[in-house]
């Protein structure tokens, strides 16, 4: 089975099913567009001779400049029977991790068309957020200012076909995905073999969220194929009015080579906790950690790979429903001198980012 999901047809099915959809003034009130711009500048304490943090850091990651890490204008289609996005972005977030694009598709940050098939299914295809993970590209979405490494090194986005089913009481939710890789619109050169996922979500109550979601693929060409498993799982707790909790796990493992039994393991535990003081002030505090000892996802070329914790605190301030004010202090310490220090390199990294966020 050959699966290819290009831009040319999701944007020609959008524009033959948004034209079939508006034959009436009442199906032409369900296209909105909205918009999103989150600026920031982040300083770091180390000061480094560059200009851009490590390269496992894909968002906020311009250094001691005010920068804009994510800004989009979308378009949204959402009628009885289609839904339909298309959202095109620029920033330091869409640079970083976009980079192995085509330089034309490079600005999507979204292009993706929906089919009801019944009451609770629908069939979803093309560019769309990413099935893993609690923490968005869209900083409004997210609990902390700055992204956690789990978040940055698993796929923000991802391009294929999702057939997903919420039940009648809405408690549940779960999807089937067929993906053309790991955070890929285009497949990579000589990949011949689509990625398989799925998402899994329970909502007991309205307080409690657990999700389990995973990704089967090869990422690679087929002369290189290395199988790669991973699985997210989190759960979101809202234990009182004021106090939230969110606890995660990533667990991958891929083969070391082609047609191997042996696999390289990484792994990554967070908890992020919250204060809401008010409907506009809160504050947040996370604790992470994030081993790669062989350097599947992040490669360091240091005697213990990749082994580092981090903590941060942010405190956020809403001035209404479509401005907010955020900063947040982070800290890295790692098992090798990873974070470059002046012109020297060093096992801890302190940094301070600000931001200010507008969405209509």
């Amino acid at each position: 089975m050959k699966i290819k999901v290009t831009l040319v047809t999701i944007l020609l099915t959008l524009s033959h099913l948004s034209f079939a959809e508006s034959a009436s003034d009442q199906q032409l009130s369900n296209l909105t567009i909205s918009g999103y711009l989150e600026t920031y500048y982040l300083n770091d304490f180390n000061d480094p001779t560059g200009d851009v943090r490590p390269s496992f850091t894909y968002s906020h990651n311009a250094v001691d400049k005010p920068s804009i890490n994510l800004g989009f204008i979308k378009v949204n289609l959402n009628a009885d029977r289609v839904r339909a996005n298309l959202a095109l972005g620029s920033g330091t977030y869409m640079r970083a991790n976009y980079a192995l694009e085509p330089r034309d598709l490079q600005k999507v940050f979204e292009a993706n068309i929906g089919l009801k098939l019944s009451d609770n299914i629908w069939l979803d295809a093309g560019v769309m957020p990413s099935h893993i993970g609690f923490e968005s590209a869209v900083g409004l979405d997210n609990w902390t200012l700055t992204r956690s490494m789990l978040a940055d090194n698993s796929p923000y986005f991802e391009t294929g076909v999702k057939l997903n089913y919420t039940s009648d009481d809405g408690k549940w939710y779960a999807s089937g995905l067929i993906l053309n890789g790991w955070q890929r619109i285009k497949r990579p050169d000589g990949n011949t073999s689509p990625a398989i996922g799925h998402q899994l979500i329970y909502k007991p109550n309205s307080k409690i969220t657990l999700n389990s979601s995973s990704f089967i693929g090869n990422d690679k060409s087929d002369n290189d194929r290395r199988m790669r498993y991973f699985h997210n799982f989190y759960g979101q707790y809202q234990l009182t009015d004021q106090w939230g909790l969110i606890t995660g796990l990533d667990i991958g493992a891929e083969q070391a080579e082609r047609n191997s039994s042996q696999y390289k393991v990484w792994f990554s535990p967070i908890i992020i906790t919250q204060y809401k003081y008010s409907d506009q002030l809160s504050l947040s505090a996370r604790a992470e950690y994030y081993q790669d000892t062989d350097g599947v996802i992040v490669t360091t070329y240091t005697p213990n790979g990749f082994r580092t914790w981090s903590y941060s605190a942010n405190l956020d301030y809403k001035l209404n429903a479509h401005f907010a004010l955020r900063t947040e202090i982070k800290k890295y310490h790692s098992k090798d001198p990873i974070f470059q220090e002046n012109k020297d390199f060093d096992v801890e990294s302190l940094v301070l980012t600000t931001a200010a966020i507008i969405s209509f």
